[in-house]
């Protein structure tokens, strides 16, 4: 099954054109896990030692604080476990009268340089059911060459293991926001695009059709490539087909999610 096959569509100089275009990221998702800040700061300092393998400009992160060296982006991330626990206390939830809230986690943002930064947005440790989900949130450089290197299926791939290895979520994604708008049919849904990751919390995966690849991402779960060439929401096929998976894995029910109660009731 993990074998790659060649897609039945090609993707033309207009389809890398439009992938330009469109809005990419890679997400990890997973539901209300009550984590303390070292615990949270233990699968980050993973996260950012195996990201920092995928490409030469994941090596180095910064954040925002008072006072930072202008010749930086900001002061510098040490992704060391100590100093991220600290970097995640500082992140914490407060509410109207400044007190914590505990039950709503840490969240954080970092990014890789001054201009057309990637940035990444961490959310964890969060165990209320409100709020929107746990989260880790990459978000590509919008233009230029790095762009062109990190939105090729093998570098995602990367991208994908090394979150799914540090936070183990329920499922994550890369894709373009505007693919996941054409396939997704209801708010509460695992999502499914270009590259989708799917915990083996969630069920069985059904057969898929060729060209997708799965490989196993340890005993965690499995990655699926939908192709090993760019999928675009501006290409009626691959929308097509990733509605076709999204289907089939829908079936399977792998990818429905509980909606929450409406407050108060």
């Amino acid at each position: 099954m993990g074998q790659h096959h060649r897609p039945p569509y090609a993707t033309s100089a207009r389809g890398k054109g439009a992938r330009m275009q469109e809005d990419y990221y890679a997400g990890a998702y997973w539901g209300p896990r009550k984590e303390t800040a070292l615990e949270c700061a233990r699968r980050a300092e993973l996260f950012f030692h195996t990201l920092a393998r995928c490409d030469p400009s994941f090596t180095q992160w910064y954040r925002a604080g008072r006072g930072f060296p202008r010749e930086l982006p900001g002061w510098p991330v040490r992704p060391e476990m100590k100093d991220l626990e600290e970097f995640f206390l500082k992140g914490r939830h407060r509410g109207v009268g400044k007190e914590v809230l505990e039950d709503m986690g840490f969240s954080q943002m970092v990014w890789n340089a001054r201009k057309e930064a990637t940035n990444i947005h961490l959310s964890c440790g969060k165990y209320s059911p409100w709020g929107g989900p746990n989260s880790c949130l990459l978000n590509p450089t919008r233009q230029g060459a790095i762009r062109e290197r990190l939105l090729r299926a093998p570098v995602l791939a990367e991208v994908l293991t090394s979150m799914v290895s540090a936070w183990d979520p329920d499922y994550a994604i890369a894709s373009s926001t505007e693919m996941v708008r054409l396939v997704q049919k209801r708010k509460w849904e695992m999502r499914v695009g270009w590259l989708t990751y799917l915990s083996r919390r969630l069920g069985t995966l059904p057969p898929l059709p060729a060209p997708v690849s799965i490989e196993p991402v340890g005993a965690l779960g499995w990655l699926l490539v939908l192709s090993p060439e760019p999928m675009t929401a501006s290409n009626p096929e691959h929308v097509a087909f990733t509605a076709r998976v999204r289907e089939l894995l829908d079936r399977a029910d792998l990818i429905g999610r509980p909606e929450p109660e409406p407050s108060g009731e």
